[in-house]
């Protein structure tokens, strides 16, 4: 089976993955790989970032990998706190920070529309190419729901009438902005 690398820390994000790839690929996230170290996210854009993550790890290992990197982009807030999203309250990376932040960002507005984009690149066999997932959704007052990471207790997605922190893991794959950029990576791969 081939292997792919995820440039990424969060056990969270390799968990999603690795469901969503079915075993078609091995995924294997940075620990696996025995790397620890935090690669830096400096740029403007997701792309940027998300390339960065790709380029270190395809220069320290050679090996066939993808980086992602995911914002949340609140309309009201000028599509903050986007590529600052884990970081939004600080370098603590705390998700309970970074939502306090957000709702005390959002105090008295009435738009609360929001969207969340993911955007994976990937260096195959030397190659680099690109994915984008985004989903639509609003930012609620206070948090609901128990599963899920980061921002997900306040996203409410209006289709389900759920929040993501309220979807299991599998209904939050088949419509979330990571799950629909890991289903065109999967599609691409199955291409190839």
């Amino acid at each position: 089976m081939k292997s792919l690398i995820i440039a990424s820390q969060n056990q969270h994000k390799v968990r999603e993955i690795r469901k969503m790839t079915n075993g078609m690929y091995e995924i294997k996230s940075l620990a696996d790989i025995g790397f620890n170290e935090d690669i830096p996210e400096p740029y403007a854009t997701l792309e940027e970032n998300a390339m960065t993550k790709a380029q270190t790890i395809f220069d320290r290992f050679g090996l066939d990998c993808f980086g992602e990197d995911t914002g949340l982009e609140v309309q009201a807030l000028d599509n903050a706190p986007g590529v600052l999203s884990a970081r939004y309250a600080g370098p603590q990376k705390s998700a309970q920070d970074n939502m306090t932040k957000l709702l005390n960002e959002l105090e008295g507005k009435n738009d609360r529309k929001a969207r969340f984009r993911t955007v994976i690149a990937l260096i195959l066999d030397g190659k680099k190419y690109y994915f984008e997932g985004k989903v639509e959704g609003q930012i609620l007052t206070e948090r609901r729901g128990e599963d899920g990471f980061g921002y997900d207790p306040l996203f409410f997605y209006a289709p389900l009438q759920k929040t993501f922190a309220e979807l299991s893991i599998e209904e939050k794959n088949n419509i979330s902005h990571r799950g629909l950029a890991i289903n065109q990576l999967v599609d691409f791969l199955t291409k190839i």
